[in-house]
């Protein structure tokens, strides 16, 4: 039985969205040491970093050039960065740390209220729009990366797999921390897996009838807000505990994703 096109980018999303449930399960019941969660995120950080490098980047710039790719690339850092800004002034800053932070952070919204100020007595729905402002460019990805031949890189469905693993592990457990629900946690994450999928359904479906030079910005585009997000969110929480073994760690799921890229060829 031969599946369409576009029902296969909605599965793969669905599946690379899969280990943000995953992730948050083990999270918040198994009780994950830090030292581990920082570690995975770490590992996860490199091999993002090396499917935005070896993957994403070399495709939008044989499809649209030096100019669309470099204007994507960084239009999606910056729209991400600017989001990512307005959600740290809502209360989802530590959104993907594993330890005391999401405590203090929703502490300090139920304080801003008591004191008469806009924010409200909690910071979930900043969580929900963050999870989901990091998890949509990754899986918009996959949808991407089947338009060529309708095949979906293997590569970036088991990089984003790897990467969303820790995510959901790590922000699971700062939740569990801040006193959230595993109903909360679970229904969150499982949303946002859903979510996942219909990301990449509607990258494969939507931008399959563009030309390629759009398809390359807006590849460009996910590329940036990415690599932005990686920056501001997993890096930080992988230093936060691993220290001066980050670098180290973060170089090894380089590696292992230049491994899976150079045996797909």
């Amino acid at each position: 039985m031969t599946f369409p096109t576009w029902a296969l980018a909605g599965f793969w999303g669905l599946v690379s969205g899969s280990a943000l449930l995953l992730g948050a399960a083990l999270g918040y019941f198994a009780h994950v040491p830090q030292r581990l969660i920082a570690a995975i995120m770490a590992f996860g950080s490199g091999v993002l970093i090396s499917t935005l490098s070896l993957e994403l980047m070399e495709e939008a710039y044989h499809k649209g050039g030096l100019h669309a790719t470099a204007l994507g690339f960084v239009g999606g850092a910056v729209a991400y960065t600017l989001a990512n800004w307005l959600l740290a002034r809502a209360g989802a800053k530590h959104r993907k740390r594993s330890g005391e932070h999401q405590r203090v952070e929703r502490g300090q919204v139920q304080q801003g209220q008591k004191e008469g100020t806009e924010a409200g007595d909690d910071n979930g729905m900043a969580l929900a729009i963050g999870a989901l402002l990091d998890g949509i460019p990754e899986s918009i990805v996959i949808g991407l990366s089947m338009l060529a031949g309708g095949a979906v890189s293997v590569v970036a469905v088991t990089a984003i797999f790897m990467s969303n693993l820790p995510e959901g592990l790590s922000s699971a457990a700062g939740m569990r921390k801040a006193g959230r629900s595993a109903r909360y946690v679970l229904l969150l994450w499982g949303g946002i897996a859903l979510v996942s999928g219909v990301s990449s359904l509607v990258g494969y479906t939507v931008f399959s009838q563009f030309s390629p030079q759009v398809v390359a910005a807006t590849t460009a585009i996910a590329a940036g807000a990415v690599l932005a997000m990686i920056a501001d969110t997993m890096i930080p929480e992988a230093f936060e505990t691993a220290h001066n073994f980050t670098g180290l760690i973060t170089v090894l799921g380089f590696l292992a994703s230049f491994f899976l890229s150079k045996m797909g060829e």
